[in-house]
C-alpha cells in the first residue's frame, strides 16, 4: 500500500523540507511533490508502506524534530491512474494525441492518436514525465532512425506504442509489474501494433529476451531518478556504440546526479529538456 506524508506552510519552509525529503527517501523510490495550496505551500511524499508507526519512525530518523510537522495517511487500495483518466481531455504531444476511450473519434486530423486504457499501470500522457518523454521522442525521431528500441518501465505501454507507430519496427517493452506488462500488451493490440510490441516482466534489464536482442540503438526509460542511476551500468552494457538513451521521471533537482551516473558509464549528454519541475535527458553512448 502507499502512504502519503504531507506538510502545509510557508513557501521557504516547504521548499526546504521538500529538498530534505527528496534527499532522504530518493533511494527508496519515494516521490516528493511541492505545490501551492491557496496562500500556503504543500509538500507531499508518497512512499510504500502500510503501518503508521514504522513510517513515523523513518520520518523522525530523516528529519528529526521537523517530523512532527507532517501528517501521515495510509491511502486505500484504489486504482488511482484509472480514476484520474476518467474525464481527462486528449493530450497533444508533437505528432501524437493521447486519449481515453471516452474521446474515441474526437482526434484532430493529421495527428497520430494513441488510445490508452490505464488500468492499474502508470503512463497516460497526462503527467509531465510521460508527456515530456513522448514530446522528446517525437522530436528525436524527426531526424534519427532506430531499428532496435527498448522501453524499460513501460507502464501502460504508451512510449512503446509510439515507437512502434512511428518506426514500424519491433519494440521490446519491459516492466517490473506483471499487471503493467499485461495492460501494455492489451494497449498495443488496441492501437494496432500488437504484432510489433513484445512485453515482458523483468527487473531492470535482467531478462533473457532483453539480453538476446542487445545491443539496442535506442533505450527509453520513464521511471524515477534512483532506479535510473542504479540501472546506468546495465544501460551501458545493453546500448550499442552511438546508441541513444532517453531518460525521464527525473526532477530538475535530480538531473545532474543522473547525468553524472551515465557519464561515468561512457554516455554524453545531448539534450536536457525541462517540463515544469521535471526533466528529460537524451544521452548517447560513446564507449
Amino acid at each position: 500500500m502507499t502512504a502519503r506524508i504531507s506538510f502545509k506552510g510557508g513557501r521557504e519552509e516547504a521548499e526546504l523540507l521538500s529538498d530534505r525529503l527528496d534527499a532522504a527517501f530518493e533511494e527508496e523510490g519515494g516521490v516528493v511533490a511541492l505545490s501551492e495550496a491557496g496562500t500556503d505551500w504543500q509538500v507531499e511524499l508518497y512512499l510504500e508502506g502500510d503501518e503508521l508507526d514504522p513510517l513515523g519512525a523513518r520520518l523522525s530518523d530523516a528529519l528529526g524534530a521537523d517530523a512532527s510537522k507532517f501528517d501521515i495517511e495510509i491511502l486505500p487500495e484504489t486504482d488511482w491512474v484509472a480514476q484520474s483518466l476518467k474525464g481527462l481531455a486528449p493530450v497533444p504531444a508533437g505528432r501524437f494525441v493521447v486519449y481515453g476511450a471516452h474521446d474515441r473519434g474526437a482526434i484532430p486530423a493529421g495527428r497520430t492518436g494513441i488510445e490508452i486504457d490505464a488500468g492499474q499501470a502508470f503512463g497516460t500522457g497526462h503527467h509531465a514525465t510521460t508527456l515530456g518523454c513522448l514530446e522528446t521522442l517525437d522530436e528525436l525521431l524527426k531526424y534519427r532512425r532506430f531499428d532496435r528500441p527498448l522501453d524499460v518501465g513501460t507502464g501502460t505501454g504508451l512510449l512503446a506504442i509510439a515507437l512502434a507507430r512511428l518506426l514500424r519496427e519491433p519494440v521490446l517493452a519491459s516492466d517490473i509489474d506483471p499487471i503493467a506488462t499485461k495492460i501494455a500488451a492489451e494497449n498495443a493490440c488496441l492501437n494496432g501494433v500488437g504484432h510489433l510490441v513484445e512485453t515482458m516482466t523483468a527487473m531492470g534489464l535482467r531478462h533473457p529476451r532483453i539480453a538476446a536482442c542487445a545491443p539496442y540503438d535506442l533505450i527509453v526509460a520513464n521511471i524515477l531518478a534512483a532506479p535510473l542511476i542504479a540501472l546506468a551500468p546495465e544501460m551501458a552494457r545493453a546500448s550499442e556504440t552511438d546508441g541513444v538513451v532517453v531518460l525521464s521521471g527525473i526532477l530538475n533537482s535530480q538531473a545532474s546526479r543522473v547525468t553524472a551516473a551515465y557519464r561515468n558509464q561512457g554516455f554524453a549528454l545531448e539534450t536536457h529538456r525541462r517540463f515544469g519541475e521535471w526533466s528529460v535527458l537524451v544521452l548517447s553512448h560513446r564507449m
